[in-house]
């Protein structure tokens, strides 16, 4: 059957802060020039926000840039940070609080906000769609279109497709999406990013990209308990325990909720680690503890995010269109946050895209996106903090703090560190590891994977093809799990893999309706042999408020 085709100016894939930010940006520039403009943007969530999941204290520089009144406009960032607390847990009970003056400076929160950022996209949402931007939530982009060596559009994932791989009653043909230029904004490890970047090598001459797992909940307190603008950080327990790195975060929003969540790094190296059990056991601890208790738990989510920083940031140009945001790994780890500088690298390209198109072309490579970006405040704030993480990765927690507190407070080290081993191959071989055995859940602080997955929302049609691909399904039982027990049955936050045994044989189990797409699996699995491809449209997670 011949695909249903549509052709625009830009055609932009994800919703999140990076893409709006590109589409508001093309729309306000294509307005002061009377240039006439058609931006479509696809989500492949069921709205747009349905599938972010962040911290998240924001810093509003690039929203300010975008919408100077954003405030008079009713951008949801209404509770301001108003004291910073920082711990490192030494033990299940014990911690040190950090002095004010020993906190690094890219962590001090002065003049940033707490906010739900689902609830920050949903706004810029609203903005670019009374800009004129066509946004299209519930269609996934399932591949991209290259013709002549460069990219063309994409083409959104078929409907009613049986698990089978024949079709249903239901099924709808995906449509071709075409444009001048086309901007990946999919977040971190985007199924399509990571296709352009093997297939472009973006990655050439960069080291290779680091990641992090973002646990979060969402918390309903008493009213005496609520400290509103109060942001509390910290590192140590319980990961150190296990060698490993990341930190937790606990910040109180407005209407008596607090968020608080764990990143447990990617680049961890025993392999029963499971980074959900490590943040339900850390909730215990009583600097958390203490907020918590007498609450109620009202959301759950999981995200994987890009930390490598300045060293493994690709090139994000290639003929046809540009890879921006998350997708792209422009986070400031050191910051502890990334949505203003996903948005800024978004708008630097449609201000690139504007100038490409007023031209007269189309498709072909705009370099001229690199020159901007590097003299942009975006790159400043990258190249500051490139040590950041593989002085942790390289020395450990307390050489690598100890580096960072100099490197961020007292002198800039003149050095560039590399970490060139990527966080797939650092696991070793479980025999060699000790076992860790977590507390089972009280109900109260702590709950069960498929307990969480509940209140994530997630939902997945039935009757539909595995999103989860196995490259070699003998790999699971017949490699993994001899030399590293199968790490997928931990790392995963949602309870996906699972090992059956059944009549005295064991099978691979993937429970794909659990995913909450945090691609974790992708990234994490020591044989590279999973690969995350996007599902239906409006399936996964439909968080609230988060």
């Amino acid at each position: 059957m011949q695909r249903e085709s549509m052709e625009y100016d830009v055609v932009i894939v994800g919703g999140g802060p990076s893409g709006l930010s590109t589409a508001i940006r093309l729309m306000q520039l294509a307005q002061e020039n009377e240039q006439e403009l058609t931006v479509c943007l696809v989500e492949k969530g069921s709205e747009v926000g349905a599938h972010i999941l962040s911290g998240a204290v924001i810093e509003d520089r690039a929203l300010v840039e975008l919408f100077p009144n954003y405030k008079e406009m009713g951008a949801p960032l209404n509770t301001e940070v108003l004291k910073d607390e920082v711990y490192f847990l030494t033990s299940d009970t014990g911690g040190v609080k950090t002095p004010n003056w020993a906190i690094p400076k890219p962590m001090h929160n002065d003049g940033n906000y707490v906010v739900s950022l689902g609830n920050v996209v949903r706004w810029l949402g609203e903005q670019a769609e009374a800009l004129g931007v066509e946004i299209y939530p519930g269609f996934a982009a399932a591949e991209y279109i290259v013709e002549d060596g460069a990219v063309k559009g994409i083409i959104t994932g078929d409907m009613g497709v049986g698990e089978d791989g024949e079709h249903t009653d239901m099924y709808m043909q995906g449509m071709e999406l075409r444009g001048k230029y086309t901007v990946f904004a999919e977040g971190c490890r985007g199924h399509l990013g990571k296709e352009l970047i093997a297939e472009f090598k973006l990655d050439e001459g960069k080291d290779p990209q680091h990641y992090g797992i973002g646990i979060k909940e969402l918390w309903d307190i008493p009213a005496e308990q609520h400290q509103e603008g109060l942001v509390v950080h910290g590192a140590g327990w319980p990961l150190n325990e296990s060698d490993s790195t990341g930190g937790f975060f606990l910040y109180h929003a407005e209407n008596n909720q607090v968020v608080c969540g764990l990143i447990t790094d990617l680049s961890y190296s025993n392999p029963h680690v499971s980074p959900f059990d490590e943040f339900q056991r850390l909730k215990h601890h009583p600097v958390l503890a203490k907020h918590l208790t007498g609450g109620k738990r009202v959301s759950y989510g999981a995200r994987a995010l890009a930390k490598g920083g300045l060293n493994c940031l690709p090139k994000m140009t290639f003929p046809g269109g540009l890879v921006v945001g998350c997708d792209a790994g422009t986070l400031n780890f050191a910051k502890i946050k990334g949505t203003h500088t996903a948005m800024k690298s978004g708008m630097i390209a449609a201000e690139e895209i504007v100038k490409a198109i007023k031209a007269d072309r189309a498709n072909d490579e705009i370099t001229e996106f690199t020159a901007a970006f590097e003299a942009s405040w975006v790159y400043d704030e990258l190249k500051d903090s490139r040590n950041f993480g593989p002085a942790m990765h390289k020395f450990g927690m307390y050489l690598g703090a100890a580096f960072n507190f100099i490197d961020q407070n007292l002198f800039k080290i003149p050095v560039t560190l590399h970490d060139t081993t990527p966080d797939h191959a650092t696991l070793k071989l479980a025999s060699e590891c000790k076992k860790i055995v977590y507390p089972k859940p009280d109900g109260v602080l702590s709950f069960a994977k498929l307990d969480s997955v509940f209140i994530a929302n997630v939902n997945h049609a039935e009757n539909q093809p595995c999103h989860l691909r196995l490259k070699d399904a003998s790999i699971p039982l017949g490699s993994n799990l001899d030399k590293y027990d199968e790490p997928a049955q931990r790392y995963c936050p949602a309870g996906v893999y699972e090992i059956i045994e059944e009549a005295g044989e064991k099978r691979f189990q993937i429970n794909s309706q659990n995913c909450v797409h945090c691609k974790t699996c992708d990234i994490k699995d020591p044989a590279q042999n999973i690969t995350w491809v996007t599902p239906e449209g409006t399936g996964g997670p439909n968080y609230p408020n988060m």
